[in-house]
């Protein structure tokens, strides 16, 4: 059951991701009404793209294939740590930001990169439960 929410979760992260990418490739603008964070003088929301699609391929291969499920998840952590890490920054810099600044809510409430967090977050949450319950070694 985990892997199905795992699966879920990495899609609509993809998806949202790409949503956000996409608007910033083809218009220059960000989506949503939001300043754009950039990472390495590039949007981050592309390298949140790049993170989600490797955690929807590893969460396919988790779904639909039987073999090398103890690297699957082992990778499904560290990529879901590293989201976590890298939009975890951003969400403190807009915090910070606010700090001096005021709060402004976005279209969605929260800025996107929190909802990024909570999808990363999440991911990681649901690869440990199911590493748990299917008690896969990780060496």
């Amino acid at each position: 059951m985990h892997k199905y929410t795992i699966y879920t979760l990495a899609l609509l992260g993809t998806l949202f991701s790409g949503f956000l990418s996409g608007v910033k490739f083809f218009t220059n603008t960000c989506a949503l009404g939001e300043t754009c964070p950039l990472f390495f003088g590039k949007p981050a929301c592309y390298f949140g793209f790049g993170l989600f699609l490797i955690l929807f391929i590893l969460s396919n291969i988790l779904v639909f294939r039987k073999a090398g499920q103890e690297k699957v998840t082992l990778t499904l952590i560290v990529v879901s740590i590293l989201g976590i890490l890298f939009a975890g920054r951003f969400v403190v810099d807009e915090i910070l930001q606010w700090s001096q600044t005021g709060f402004e809510w976005s279209a969605l409430g929260l800025p996107t990169c929190a909802y990024g967090l909570i999808f990363y977050m999440l991911v990681l949450v649901f690869v440990l439960r199911y590493r748990k319950a299917s008690q896969v070694v990780v060496v």
